[in-house]
Formats: structure tokens, C-alpha cells, sequence
């Protein structure tokens, strides 16, 4: 009898041990397959980015050789190039997060970059964590390059003592974000004659997200507002 018993014992135990290792063969199995598309993907989207990339230098290039030794485009050169920069950074923060979303205080960190001093900051930024889909993180990238080129040709960042203020607030009962750029100890702001392509970029920016831009002009300064639904800037853009 215990004989018979520790047969079957022996006998489970065995099958337990064909079980378990059929499982884990397939685990195994399922666990390459999912790690080489993970592979392939990654290979993907860098070599998608990589030609992107490729595609802004060369646009640069066409604009400078194109505008080289015009005097009066050179103002529209470095507005170009600048604005290829922006978008360029936008990618490269994309990358990072693979193409998903990403953090609005990192976006705006980055935006502001190359026209602030880190050992001397006259750019403040605050807000909540909200991370955004990718269409909203190059237009907010692309908006802020525009307001920072501005400040620093015509607003506070061309004062000594001129500071900005970067800010975000989200309202929960609307699920609406507000986006704040406001600049102190300045020049006075000054209503443009006409509005340049800046200006008509930044609004299109925010007609993009389905939002609402504010601008202001005043003596205290230049002040820009974007009003938008949070959704909008959730949304991933579509296939």
C-alpha cells in the first residue's frame, strides 16, 4: 500500500516537474517575443527620429545657405533657425519618453534652456505634475521658444533686472489647464502695429489644442495666457 502510494507520489511529482517546465519554456518564449518587439521598436522610432532629425538639419541648411548674405533676412534666419531648434528639442524629449507623453514642468524646463542662466535664473516655473500627449508638447515647446526670443529682443529678458514667470494651474471642476507667461521689470509692452508670424504662430499653437490665447500689453510688461482643455493636450494625435 505504501508502496503503491509513493508511486503516485513519484508519479505526481514527476508530471509537476513536466508541467513546470513546460511553463516555464513558454514564459520564456512569450518573454523573447515581447523583448525583441520591444527591440524592434525601439530600433523603429530611433531611426524614425534619426531621419527627422536629419530632415530639420537640412532644412536649416537650405534656410541658411538661402539667406546668407541678405542683410535684411537675417532677423528672419535666426527666427527659423530658432524655431528648428525648438522643434528638434521637442523630438528629442519625445524620444525619451518614446513617443508617449511627458512632463509639462521637463517640456518647459527645456523650452526655456537656452535663454536662461541656471546659475543666475531670471525664468521662474511652477505648476502641478501633468504630463501631455506628443501633439501638445511640441506646440507648447514651439509657443515657448516664440515668447523667450521675443523677451529677450524686446521684453524683461532684454532688461538687466527683467524676470519672467512661467506658471500652470489646472481646474477640476472645468478640467481645463491655464498656461501662464508673465514678464516683470521690463520695457513697457507695446501693442505691434501688425502682428508678425511669432504672433500668428502662438495663437495657431493654441487653436491647435482647442484653446483660447490671451495677449496683453501693458506697462508692467507682456503677459500671454492659454486657456485650454485639459483633454486636449491628453490626447494622444491620432493614427
Amino acid at each position: 500500500m505504501l508502496s503503491a502510494e509513493n508511486d503516485s507520489l513519484r508519479l505526481l511529482l514527476s508530471q509537476a516537474r513536466v508541467d513546470a517546465w513546460d511553463l516555464y519554456a513558454q514564459s520564456s518564449a512569450d518573454a523573447k517575443a515581447n523583448a525583441d518587439a520591444d527591440v524592434l521598436q525601439k530600433l523603429i522610432v530611433g531611426e524614425l527620429h534619426h531621419r527627422i532629425k536629419n530632415m530639420l538639419a537640412t532644412v536649416l541648411a537650405i534656410v541658411s545657405q538661402s539667406l546668407r548674405g541678405v542683410t535684411e533676412a537675417e532677423h528672419a534666419r535666426q527666427a527659423i533657425e530658432g524655431r528648428l531648434i525648438a522643434l528638434g528639442k521637442a523630438h528629442d524629449l519625445l524620444l525619451q519618453e518614446r513617443w508617449s507623453n511627458a512632463d509639462l514642468g521637463q517640456i518647459v524646463r527645456g523650452a526655456v534652456a537656452a535663454f536662461d542662466d541656471p546659475q543666475a535664473s531670471r525664468i521662474a516655473i511652477e505648476g502641478p505634475d501633468v504630463r501631455l500627449g506628443s501633439g501638445a508638447v511640441i506646440a507648447i515647446a514651439m509657443t515657448l521658444n516664440e515668447l523667450c526670443t521675443n523677451a529677450m529682443k524686446y521684453g524683461a529678458l532684454s532688461a538687466a533686472a527683467g524676470r519672467v514667470e512661467i506658471t500652470w494651474t489646472i481646474n477640476p471642476a472645468t478640467q481645463a489647464i491655464q498656461l501662464n507667461w508673465l514678464e516683470r521689470n521690463g520695457p513697457p509692452a507695446r501693442i505691434p502695429d501688425h502682428h508678425g508670424f511669432g504672433t500668428r504662430l502662438i495663437e495657431m499653437l493654441g487653436k491647435q489644442l482647442n484653446g483660447e490665447v490671451a495677449l496683453a500689453y501693458g506697462e508692467a510688461g507682456f503677459a500671454y495666457r492659454l486657456d485650454a482643455p485639459l483633454a486636449s493636450l491628453l490626447e494622444k494625435p491620432q493614427d
